[in-house]
């Protein structure tokens, strides 16, 4: 298949290369899938639109299959879509003949190709990409210029002015900020409704198997051609394709029906459920939309738009709306702050000096541990896990073993299917694995096995005995628990929020102590074998 102008629609005659006329390249990334983007607004013969499927993105780390065909099925359609509505496109199949795999030389090609005078391109949101187009242009020969993504409620360095040369930077002092400023969930435009900010204690109930979870009305596509012709370029990845059978949205309009969806059926029990976990559902109420807000199908305003309607309108209580809405104009925006304020050093914390390879069964899911092995296992199946099955399972015995820090890092970053780096890079090293020494978590994020049992029903018949802290049977979490405080302890010893662990921790006697370091040792020399 060579390189080609996809035309799909009566376009107006091409520009004449010969002529006076500017021609113009604009580049869209696979994640700025945004129809509503000002530039779209009007078309113009002397614009060409690129969108490539280049393997410079596709080998910067291992994706999850889900994650590559989704966003390179997103992009046709969106390119399919441009194309109908009269804007020239030049699109870059995986296999095309004339795709250079790399993102700047494929650029040259067609900046010579269509006699460009001027390229353009929307600010990219990961770091190494925002670097790799602005030094491009630097050494350009023709005009260039970087737009806004029209997408965040924050702009890049706004969590940076807030906070300044403050050691922590607490989300939450920057959720309330943005409430105010955007006016959402508000009493006389500056009093939070309900009379408190934040209602994250009532949002952490077990999920007893009622209410039923909603049914998964997503549309289904069959993508096995695609999914052809990225085995077929050479393309590596893991995790189950599905591809026969793909549930994730194609485009906005789809995005949308899974967001009416997700308000009329879901956020009513989010609140309550959120941070559950159940073998029997892998979603639960859990709306599945930060694959197209991530990939801007969405845009984050009309999402808490809808969520606090649902609340004024008496559909959904307080608590789940709040909830839900902290995750997208709180924790959403505030990590992106946190990332370009602290990039690129920040990939490279390791506060703790962790060093250990991720365990074989990352990669297939096969472990004793039932816990490990459902959210795993969900995350190779579906390419995706919810912020607990993250943070507190996978990111909470990543911390307890000493896994490095950047090899966890690049397995959620292509596990997730909307993992972009972000918004995955400060959750993972700063919140799950607390690498960064304490700037965004204000604690290590780490539990023994009774908080996965109360939170889910992962402990039922497993191998391991979750009470137990020593001896072959006794749960990998329990011992590394504790091993974690004892040999950190210079570290975290003076943090006020762990004094409880370490009164806690002082009250064993010296002889219980030596048996959880031997039984910790044990689990850590063989990892393969849990």
């Amino acid at each position: 298949m060579g390189c080609r102008e996809i035309l799909l629609g009566a376009l107006p005659p091409a520009a004449d290369h010969g002529s006076d006329s500017m021609t113009t390249l604009r580049l869209i990334l696979g994640d700025q899938l945004n129809p509503l983007h000002s530039w779209f607004k009007q078309t113009d013969n002397k614009v060409v639109y690129t969108l490539m499927e280049i393997r410079q993105e596709t080998d910067y780390v291992l994706h999850h299959a889900q994650k590559i065909i989704g966003i390179f099925a997103a992009m046709r359609d969106f390119a399919e879509c441009l194309t109908a509505q009269g804007h020239r496109v030049h699109y870059l199949t995986i296999d095309d003949s004339d795709n250079r795999q790399s993102l700047t030389t494929n650029l040259d090609h067609l900046i010579e190709l269509y006699q460009v005078q001027h390229f353009a391109y929307q600010l990219p949101d990961e770091w190494r990409l925002d670097q790799q187009l602005s030094n491009y242009c630097q050494n350009l020969a023709i005009s260039s210029q970087a737009y806004d993504s029209e997408h965040f409620y924050s702009q890049r360095h706004e969590a940076a002015q807030l906070f300044g040369a403050k050691a922590r930077w607490l989300m939450e002092m920057f959720y309330r900020r943005m409430r105010v400023k955007h006016g959402v969930l508000l009493e006389d435009n500056q009093r939070p409704i309900g009379g408190q900010w934040n209602f994250d204690r009532d949002n952490r109930k077990t999920w007893p198997g009622a209410p039923a979870v909603p049914v998964d009305t997503r549309p289904r596509h069959n993508h096995a051609k695609l999914w052809q012709d990225i085995r077929t370029a050479g393309v590596n990845s893991f995790g189950t394709a599905d591809a026969g059978n793909f549930r994730w949205p194609l485009n906005r309009a789809e995005a949308l029906q899974q967001l009416e969806a997700f308000i009329a059926d879901g956020l009513p029990q989010f609140g309550d459920f959120q941070d559950a976990m159940s073998r029997r559902s892998w979603r639960l109420f859990h709306s599945l939309l930060s694959f197209a807000l991530n990939t801007k199908m969405l845009n984050p305003r009309e999402v808490v738009e809808r969520a606090e309607h649902a609340y004024r309108q008496g559909h959904a209580p307080l608590a789940a709306v709040e909830g839900f809405i902290r995750q997208i104009l709180g924790w959403r925006e505030y990590v992106r702050g946190v990332y370009w304020a602290k990039m690129p050093q920040y990939a490279a914390h390791n506060y703790f000096g962790h060093d250990r390879p991720l365990p074989s069964w990352f990669w297939t899911g096969e472990t004793r541990m039932n816990c490990l092995a459902a959210a795993i296992g969900q995350s190779l199946q579906y390419a995706y896990a919810h912020h607990i099955q993250r943070l507190m399972v996978i990111g909470n015995f990543a911390l307890l073993a000493g896994l490095a820090p950047d090899a966890v890092h690049r397995w959620y970053l292509g596990v997730y299917i909307d993992a972009f780096e972000w918004v995955e890079l400060p959750n993972t090293l700063g919140m799950s694995q607390f690498a960064d020494g304490g700037v965004l978590a204000t604690k290590p994020y780490v539990s023994s096995a009774a908080y996965i049992d109360r939170m889910s029903d992962y402990c039922k018949g497993c191998h391991y005995d979750k009470k137990a802290r020593t001896g072959d049977r006794a749960c990998p979490f329990n011992a590394l628990y504790w091993h974690f405080f004892i040999r950190h302890r210079a570290k975290l010893n003076h943090n006020p929020r762990l004094s409880m662990v370490y009164r806690n921790l002082d009250r064993f006697a010296a002889t219980e102590v030596d048996a959880i370091a031997r039984r910790a040792e044990t689990v850590l020399a063989d990892l393969e074998r849990l």
